[in-house]
């Protein structure tokens, strides 16, 4: 526990400064975020990929990350074809000529897969971020509000397991608990930080929506570790785990959060 109160004072240090300055840091923090869940995903695989492939992978994926959160509205356009196509040529030509065996077809779709998603996600984040930073501190808010009072009362009065083949000590009382908080708290914020002139019904129905793929976010990343017979993704911020650790819920509510701006636009 004490390492991850000093590890969390660590982390909050870090971002209230990045936070207030703005773009370029946040961007550039973004960016190692990134670099640092790339190389998580990477070191799950037992084989190890050849350094080029490794290398083009991180690359592509900064890119990503980087050239879509340049400009104001970029959460509105989206990633384009280019680095769509750059993923599947560069990743699946050198599996045709591989003669080792050390890299194969289902090794260039899980790198690409990882590129895609990580690329997307921290994209994403970064374009939301830019385009207004009190609504990136929504989306924080609910995936914080979620884990946080899921845990609490999961340890409480927990007793029916949610998914125990997922994740063991979730619970479905916690789950409820999680998400009604995390509704009832991300409604009062937007209501009154970012848009008083909206429909609350509609802002109660996102922001349950939000969390509840918060929470899907978060076994989804569980079910990745237990595949992989690991705890955490990697041990650099001691008593959380690594940055999908703690970015796991973060990861689902911005992609959906994305697709809801497709639909409601």
């Amino acid at each position: 526990m004490k390492k991850r109160v000093i590890s969390a004072i660590v982390m909050g240090a870090i971002f209230i400064p990045i936070f207030i300055i703005g773009r370029i840091p946040f961007v550039v923090a973004i960016a190692l975020l990134g670099a640092q869940a790339y190389r998580e995903m990477i070191s799950l695989k037992d084989n190890k990929f050849p350094v080029y492939i490794e290398v083009f992978g991180f690359l592509l994926m900064e890119y990503l990350i980087v050239a879509n959160s340049i400009h104001v509205g970029a959460i509105n356009v989206g990633v384009g074809y280019l680095p769509l196509a750059l993923t599947f040529l560069l990743f699946g030509i050198p599996a045709i000529f591989n003669k080792k065996g050390d890299y194969t077809t289902k090794d260039a779709f899980y790198i690409g897969g990882v590129v895609l998603f990580l690329g997307v996600f921290f994209s994403a984040v970064s374009s939301i971020f830019i385009d207004n930073k009190w609504l990136f501190l929504y989306l924080i808010l609910i995936a914080v509000m979620t884990d946080t009072f899921a845990m609490l009362i999961g340890c409480l009065i927990g007793k029916h397991k949610l998914i125990p083949a997922v994740s063991p000590k979730k619970s479905v009382e916690g789950s409820v608990a999680g998400s009604l908080v995390a509704t009832i708290v991300g409604t009062i914020y937007y209501v009154n930080l970012i848009s008083a002139d909206t429909n609350i019904l509609l802002i109660l129905a996102v922001t349950l929506g939000l969390s509840i793929l918060g929470q899907l976010g978060d076994l989804f990343f569980s079910k990745i570790k237990r595949e992989n017979d690991v705890k955490d993704f990697s041990n650099i911020m001691p008593g959380h785990g690594g940055v999908l650790d703690r970015l796991d819920s973060l990861a689902f509510i911005t992609l959906f959060y994305i697709i809801l701006m497709g639909v409601l636009a």
